[in-house]
């Protein structure tokens, strides 16, 4: 039977294209564990459900940070339901204005909200959020991507005894004070770099899953 290929969501793009640091290996460790637990997860048909308070918080308040970004910016930006998939590439951007891709990010807090430029553009890189705006913008064919950092109110019921609510509850703050935004073009050197690294990640995929078919034979 013919193995599938290996299925990579946009957000998870940041590790295959991780530096690998030995020169025996063209795949870092972070990507080989992922493409393990892809495969893992495949073979098995078991999708474990990750979530915590940071990423319910995202999800949550996704829709407040789309509209902060509309009255700042005087749009009418709407939230983005289409998903479009390859045969390796999978995504779905948080809005698509027609000629670029937005990605909305709301901060856990008023500690770890990027306030500054300079540390806005460090949180992306540090993040991986440059290379799935990378595949949104394949995906989409679309020339810009930008991430949009929002600090939005946390809803209570995610924090703790021990959360302090002053870094919490930031209605009083003007809300053109709550967002900070990192522009990223279009890369065709890039996305050849992706499309490399993927070929590489697939063939140790396809490894994964011929090791995993042969517990069938045993």
């Amino acid at each position: 039977m013919k193995t599938k290929n290996l299925i990579v969501r946009c957000s998870a793009l940041s590790k295959i294209m991780t530096k690998s640091r030995s020169k025996s290996s063209p795949l870092s460790e972070t990507a080989k564990t992922f493409v393990m637990e892809k495969a893992k997860e495949d073979f098995y048909g078991i999708r474990p459900n990750i979530s915590n308070k940071f990423t319910e918080k995202g999800i949550r308040n996704e829709d407040l940070g789309i509209e902060m970004v509309n009255q700042s910016r005087f749009m009418e930006f709407k939230k983005n339901t289409e998903r479009i998939s390859t045969d390796w590439l999978t995504g779905e951007c948080d809005i698509n204005t027609g000629d670029k891709i937005i990605d909305i990010k709301c901060s856990w807090s008023f500690d770890t909200f990027p306030a500054f430029q300079e540390e806005a553009e460090k949180s992306v890189k540090k993040s991986g959020y440059d290379w799935q705006l990378r595949g949104y913008m394949m995906l989409y064919n679309r020339p810009m991507g930008e991430v949009i950092y929002c600090l939005t109110t946390t809803p209570p019921d995610l924090l703790s005894p021990y959360d302090d609510t002053d870094l919490h509850d930031v209605e009083h703050i003007d809300i053109n004070n709550r967002i900070t935004s990192v522009k990223v073009e279009r890369d065709e050197v890039k996305e050849s770099e992706i499309l490399m690294q993927y070929k590489i990640a697939n063939e140790y995929y396809k490894e994964c899953m011929a090791e995993l078919e042969t517990k069938i034979n045993k």
